[in-house]
């Protein structure tokens, strides 16, 4: 009997991860062409080996510092750094300025690859799901060690997860794990292999203990706190020094299991503000800067100095609108507001073009699961006042819009009060640091989730999964919107079940569809992750996400 023909981005990608000696990739195809590997197991190796097209990371200037050979230096890479909301801890860490700093020294199960955009061997060299795709099996990599001596093997996955899947641990990864996995679900197989037992089949799990996860970096299975006094971890760098609202260093550790660190040093140096950053980097303070906005930094992308690389994400604003509100509790008057913003002009205005429209559901354009088919909304002043209208509130409304100051989101704020005066909606705006806003982020005790309108950022996943669960299904740790429907969430756990390409597609229509006719939510748009950084500069690797990788970094002279 003739196999089905495997596609060719398949096949090229297959081929990619034997180039790299992949231990999943590299004898799948021949084995579903000797009829051992059926069509179902190749696409479920595709999702495990990272096979579905990720925009998700980039590189600074030349690849040269790359290439085997290149020897270590005496630089000191200097970041202009925002200030971490909170303390830092991969425990509890939600904004970007901190989970920036937990890649320094610790390292994740799987990487995602900032050339071929592919999941890649960590400190997991392997792993593949049983036939029903609920028990995952890595094996890890051996002769590793963290900071202090200690051996890495099992014993620290499974601490690691289960302090991140316990509901008592105040654990931010819960948005992450919460349905997924359950503590006591990574089980000890041996030395170097762990078991993942889930609580539901979940054919994209890989990237739930992979570097999409920030807070997965493995620690210690006696790890018992204070984070910011030894950032304990197995990567290329180890702490050197930390002070809070001031900066952090961190230096080439010597003992590295893979190929030591270029740059013998980097430095961070905390600032307030984006500008702050551009003037240090600017005034020649700083080589690189480790957030940046295309309204705020026109000064650095025309000037030759500094170069500016974006890269395709998945990262957005998040417009909650209280579903349990009374002003918010008729779905017309949320599809009203959603209706008064113009997309395009946002995009244009605030991103310079460097960001796509969104649909007010979490798929972006970058997901192969995405169903391009559904019909973009469009800004319709005359159609949101009439379902004012037809809600009882054709004169409008007074809300307060709660949010945080960071990058964009104030000028965002701003847009969204004057697009919904024209519809007769009158908004305040209380624009909160990032610490007031997102409180203990928890029910009850911050501003993100309690306010009855409110704009929250969200960074790159390399899944929707998160963005589906957590914000929006009923039980969601995140769910700032209150929004709790039967049939959006047994969509979801379909979704998460799904294997292959096709079946989530099918799927992600349904949901997309369901959400633009409830829209808890508003999403006006996906943007590029870009950072910006002295010419002199190569070898840098960032994710979308945020994440920073400094280990084949090098200035020129």
């Amino acid at each position: 009997m003739t196999k089905p023909t495997v596609t060719q981005h398949i096949r090229n990608a297959i081929d990619n991860a034997r180039n790299e000696a992949d231990p999943l990739g590299h004898h799948a195809l021949d084995e579903y062409a000797a009829g051992r590997l059926t069509r179902r197991e190749l696409l479920r190796y595709a999702s495990v080996i990272g096979l579905t097209t990720l925009t998700g990371a980039g590189v600074f200037g030349s690849n040269a510092a790359r290439a085997q050979g290149a020897k270590a230096t005496s630089q000191t890479i200097r970041v202009a750094h925002l200030t971490p909301a909170g303390a830092v801890d991969p425990l509890s860490v939600t904004d970007a300025a901190s989970l920036a700093l937990l890649n320094q020294t610790g390292e994740f199960l799987i990487d995602d690859d900032g050339e071929k955009l592919t999941l890649k061997p960590a400190l997991a060299l392997s792993w593949k799901p049983n036939e029903k795709g609920d028990v995952w099996t890595f094996k890890l990599r051996e002769n590793v060690k963290f900071h202090d001596g200690q051996s890495f093997g099992a014993k620290d996955v499974v601490a690691t997860f289960d302090r991140l899947a316990d509901p008592a641990s105040g654990s931010a990864a819960l948005s992450v794990l919460k349905g997924v996995l359950s503590k006591g679900g990574a089980k000890l197989v041996d030395e170097h292999t762990v078991a993942f037992h889930l609580d539901a089949p979940n054919g994209n799990f890989p990237f739930y203990v992979s570097s999409d996860n920030y807070n997965a970096v493995i620690l210690p299975a006696n790890y018992a706190g204070g984070y910011e006094k030894t950032f304990i971890g197995t990567g290329p760098f180890r702490f050197e020094k930390y002070q809070p609202k001031v900066g952090a260093s961190f230096v080439r550790n010597p003992d590295y299991w893979g190929d030591k660190a270029l740059p013998e040093r980097v430095q961070f140096s905390f600032y307030a503000d984006e500008q702050a950053q551009i003037l240090a980097l600017q005034g020649h303070q700083a080589d690189v800067m480790g957030t940046f906005t295309v309204q705020g930094g026109q000064g650095l992308m025309n000037n030759p100095a500094f170069q500016v690389v974006g890269v395709k994400s998945s990262a957005h604003r998040q417009i909650h609108m209280r579903n349990d509100n009374p002003l918010f509790k008729d779905k017309r008057v949320r599809q009203a507001l959603a209706l008064s913003l113009n997309r395009d002009v946002i995009v244009r205005g605030l991103f310079k073009g460097r960001a796509a429209p969104g649909n007010d559901s979490p798929f972006a354009p970058v997901f192969p699961s995405s169903d391009a088919g559904v019909p973009q909304r469009k800004q319709d002043v005359a159609k949101a006042k009439q379902l004012l209208a037809q809600a009882g509130v054709a004169n409008g409304f007074d809300v307060t819009l709660t949010t945080e100051k960071y990058m964009e989101i104030p000028d965002l704020a701003v847009v969204v009060q004057n697009a919904a005066k024209a519809i007769g909606v009158r908004i305040d705006l209380k624009v909160e640091s990032q610490s007031l806003y997102y409180g203990a982020g928890t029910f009850g005790k911050s501003d993100w989730l309690d306010s009855p309108l409110g704009i929250t950022d969200y960074g790159h996943r390399g899944v929707p999964n998160v963005f589906l669960n957590a914000p929006l299904t009923s039980n969601g740790t995140w769910n700032a919107a209150h929004f709790k429907n039967p049939q959006y969430d047994q969509l979801v756990a379909q979704f998460v079940a799904a294997i292959d390409i096709g079946s989530q597609k099918k799927l992600s229509g349904q949901i997309q569809t369901l959400l633009l006719d409830e829209t808890p939510v508003i999403i006006p748009f996906f943007y590029d992750q870009c950072i910006a950084a002295t010419k002199k500069l190569s070898g840098m690797r960032f994710t979308a996400l945020a994440q920073l990788y400094f280990d084949r970094a090098v200035l020129s002279a």
